[in-house]
């Protein structure tokens, strides 16, 4: 069986792609799907996680002040994605890459099987040499179908696709050691997995076009390094960053990864946006889930549970002090979970394999 080629997940935010007055930066583009195509000939497959099309539709098209921040995103959205479509399929052809768009919700990976299905889609694109082109269907996504923005999709696609690094270039050359406009500050190198005293310098404060910011991409990176997968944040502006990334010049923060994970539990981490109850579990199961042995979740650890679920949807799990302590996939339904609480020598609620405990979150 030939070796798996390596396999690399960049996203690039819209203040990479976007001028001051909201049009795209051509130049910008031009320079990021050179060194996307250079590498794909090295023989990395690339999966490209591109924001973008609303600050071009803003470009496009005038309309009434009285017009709601819904449809106006609507709007925007299905104006400017085909230009930015257009564009990435014109450079990518002149470097002689075929490329494909593929639109995404939050409902195609609302459970195993539609999980499955994108993975297949990717999978057979990659296989065929096309690099995928991905996007948040912003026409049709609205309040609780969209992603929080691109970085999550980007976090949800390289778990999927089993990425050996995500690289998330933004307008910022990383994660500052203090106020990035101070002299003083520096961009930190490297964080190592489980480090979180960088989190004190993170600001809130959203991009100009983009509605992420710092702290969802710390987040997501945090969260993507726990499942096995390096992250590299990075200024997409900075000329070869990407080539320079690849070749392992110090530039940017690099997120260090945990041990790798199965899929599976890849799947699961990425679902709690689809969780339908939530199982509060004793002091007891709480240590036993923690310790260092593979332990699945028993109803006799059961105390509580809210929220009607079946087999095989996704369940959060909440220990004594209140904080949800990870996620997982029920091996029966809510009914029959309810009556087997605090029984001895049952089927587990939630099978090890099926598990996804939280280390640390971003607060």
């Amino acid at each position: 069986m030939p070796k798996r080629k390596k396999r690399i997940v960049i996203k690039v935010g819209s203040n990479v792609l976007a001028q001051n007055n909201g049009g795209l930066d051509v130049k910008s583009i031009e320079q990021l799907t050179r060194q996307i195509a250079a590498l794909n000939k090295q023989g990395i497959e690339i999966i490209l996680i591109s924001s973008g099309a609303v600050a071009a539709g803003r470009s496009l098209i005038n309309l009434p002040k009285k017009t709601d921040m819904i449809s106006q995103r609507q709007l925007f959205a299905a104006v400017g994605q085909i230009k930015l479509i257009n564009i990435y399929a014109e450079q990518f052809a002149q470097q002689g890459c075929l490329s494909a768009q593929v639109l995404v919700t939050k409902e195609d990976f609302r459970d195993r099987e539609h999980y499955i299905n994108m993975k297949n889609c990717i999978t057979v694109l990659l296989q065929n040499n096309v690099l995928p082109i991905l996007n948040e269907n912003d026409v049709i996504s609205v309040t609780e179908l969209m992603f929080t923005d691109n970085d999550e999709l980007a976090g949800l696609v390289s778990s999927m696709v089993d990425a050996d690094k995500l690289i998330i270039l933004s307008n910022v050359k990383g994660i500052y050691n203090g106020s990035p406009g101070k002299p003083s500050s520096e961009v930190i190198p490297v964080i190592e997995y489980g480090d979180t005293s960088f989190e004190n310098f993170i600001s809130s404060e959203k991009s100009n076009f983009g509605r992420g910011g710092m702290l969802t991409k710390c987040s997501i990176a945090n969260k993507v390094a726990s499942l096995g997968i390096p992250v590299q944040i990075a200024n997409g502006r900075d000329e070869n960053i990407l080539t320079d990334i690849l070749e392992g010049k110090t530039v940017g923060t690099l997120f260090t990864p945990k041990k790798n994970i199965s899929s599976i539990k890849k799947w699961v981490a990425h679902s709690e946006g689809f969780v339908k109850g939530i199982v509060y579990i004793d002091e007891g199961a709480e240590k036993a889930l923690r310790s260092n042995k593979p332990n699945s979740l028993l109803p006799v650890g059961v105390t509580k549970i809210e929220g009607s679920f079946k087999k095989g949807d996704i369940i959060k799990i909440t220990g004594t002090s209140g904080k949800q302590l990870g996620v997982g996939r029920a091996e029966y339904n809510s009914e029959k979970a309810t009556e087997l609480m605090h029984k001895k020598n049952e089927k587990a609620l939630v099978h090890y394999d099926y598990l996804f405990l939280n280390d640390h979150q971003l607060i």
